[in-house]
C-alpha cells in the first residue's frame, strides 16, 4: 500500500544526554566530510509512487546526474531488465562520474533508512553499520528485501559489517561529526521500533557505535511525513556548530507553532564542544498536495557532495530563495537543484534516497576523554 501515514505534530523538547565514559573506537563523519561515492536505489516500487512512477524515475535520474557531477554513483537495480533500462538512460549522456550498477532486490528505495551508516575507525577505515530495519515502525510489510540491503552494501563496498540490535533509520539522525548527535525522540524511543529499550541503553548504543557524546532529542514533524518525524526533513548541520532548521513562513501553516518552537529550543542549546548553536530559519515550500493529503515537502532534504549540495525543489516560488540560503552556508560548494515535486509523493527526497560512503581517513587523535559529555553553560 503507499506510504500514506500522517500524525499530529509533536512540541519539540531537549532532554538531558546521558555521559558516558566509552573508547572512541568509531565516529560517524559529517556529511560533509570526502565520500567514495553515494549509494542509490532505482525506483521501482509501484505501492510508493501510484499512477506516476515512471514520472518519479525521470526526476531520479535528474538526481542520479546531479550527484555524479561531484563523485561516483553505486546505483543498485532490482533486476537484470530494470539494469539494461538504466544503462540504455545513462549512455544517451554520459555522467562526469562513474555510475556502478549492481542487481540487489529491495523492498524500496529509501537506501537511507535501509542502506548502512559508514563510520570511521580510529585508524580511519571504514566500517559499515547495519541497523536493525523494519519499514518505520511495521507500516509497510514486507521488508525482509530491505532488512538485506545494508549487508549487501557492505559486502559489495568490501567494508566490514558491525550489526547492531538497535532499529534505526539512517534519516532519522544528523551528527556534526564533532560528537553531536541530533534526532526526533519519537523515531528512536519508539515502542513500535525499539520495544522495552530505555532512552538510556539507546544512548549507550548509539555512543559507541557513532563516537556521540551530546544528544539533543527534538519532538517536531511535518504535517504528511509518514517515518514519524525524519530529523533530515528539520534539522540539518551545515557546519560545526551551525544548524539549519525548518520553519514555517505563514502562521497558517499547521506545523507552524512547533517549528517554531524547535528553533528556539535549538538556539537555547550548546554542542559536543560546548558551542552555542547557530540557528539558520530554512522557509519551508508552500503546502504541497496530492489528492487531498499534503506531502512532507523540505528544503532541508538536501544531500551532500564532494564540492556540492544536491536539493530538492518543488516547482514554486520559493525554490530559488531556498537555493541561494543553501549557496550562503555553502560558499564553497556549487548548489545544484533537482526536481522533486513527484519524488515527494512517496514522502521523500534526495537525502531520504541516498546514503554516503565517507573515504577512509589518516588516522586521527581521539578527542580527550575528560571533554567528553562537556556541554557547556546551561
Amino acid at each position: 500500500m503507499p506510504r500514506t501515514r500522517m500524525h499530529e505534530a509533536r512540541t519539540p523538547a531537549f532532554r538531558t544526554p546521558a555521559q558516558f565514559r566509552v573508547p572512541a573506537q568509531f565516529r560517524m563523519p559529517a556529511e560533509w566530510e570526502p565520500h567514495t561515492a553515494t549509494w542509490l536505489v532505482w525506483p521501482h516500487a509501484r505501492d510508493t509512487w501510484p499512477g506516476c512512477l515512471d514520472h518519479a524515475r525521470d526526476e531520479f535520474e535528474q538526481l542520479i546526474r546531479a550527484i555524479a557531477r561531484f563523485e561516483a554513483v553505486e546505483l543498485l537495480v532490482p533486476d537484470d531488465v530494470q539494469q539494461r533500462t538504466v544503462e540504455a538512460l545513462l549512455r544517451r549522456t554520459p555522467t562526469q562520474f562513474p555510475v556502478h550498477i549492481h542487481i540487489v532486490p529491495s523492498d524500496d528505495s529509501w537506501v537511507r533508512d535501509t542502506g548502512p551508516t559508514f563510520v570511521h575507525r580510529s585508524d580511519g577505515s571504514l566500517a559499515a553499520l547495519d541497523w536493525r530495519f523494519n519499514a518505520w515502525g511495521g507500516k509497510y510489510p514486507p521488508w525482509e528485501r530491505d532488512q538485506a540491503v545494508a549487508r549487501q552494501i557492505a559486502e559489495l563496498a568490501g567494508v566490514e559489517r558491525i550489526e547492531s540490535g538497535l532499529t534505526l533509520e539512517g534519516g532519522a539522525i544528523e551528527v556534526d561529526g564533532e560528537g553531536t548527535f541530533v534526532a526526533t525522540s519519537s523515531c528512536v524511543i519508539d515502542e513500535n521500533r525499539n520495544p522495552g529499550t530505555s532512552r538510556e541503553q539507546i544512548e549507550r548504543e548509539l555512543s559507541e557505535r557513532l563516537g556521540v557524546e551530546r544528544f539533543l532529542w527534538v519532538d517536531a514533524s511535518l504535517t504528511g511525513d509518514d517515518t514519524d518525524g525524519h530529523v533530515d526533513n528539520l534539522v540539518r548541520f551545515v557546519a560545526p556548530g551551525h544548524v539549519l532548521c525548518a520553519v514555517a513562513g505563514d502562521a497558517s501553516h499547521p506545523d507552524h507553532d512547533s517549528l517554531e518552537t524547535l528553533r528556539a529550543s535549538l538556539e537555547d542549546t550548546h554542542d559536543a564542544r560546548g558551542r552555542r548553536l547557530r540557528v539558520t530559519p530554512l522557509p519551508l515550500p508552500s503546502l504541497i498536495e496530492c489528492e487531498g493529503r499534503t506531502l512532507p515537502a523540505s528544503y532541508a532534504n538536501f544531500l551532500i557532495t564532494n564540492g556540492g549540495v544536491v536539493a530538492p525543489c518543488f516547482g514554486v516560488a520559493s525554490d530559488e530563495s531556498a537555493l541561494d540560503l543553501l549557496r550562503k552556508c555553502f560558499p564553497t560548494r556549487t548548489v545544484v537543484g533537482v526536481s522533486a515535486r513527484i519524488l515527494v509523493r512517496g514522502f521523500g527526497g534526495p537525502h531520504c534516497l541516498s546514503q554516503q560512503q565517507p573515504a577512509p581517513q589518516p588516522s586521527v587523535e581521539p578527542l580527550d576523554p575528560e571533554r567528553r559529555g562537556v556541554l557547556g553553560p546551561p
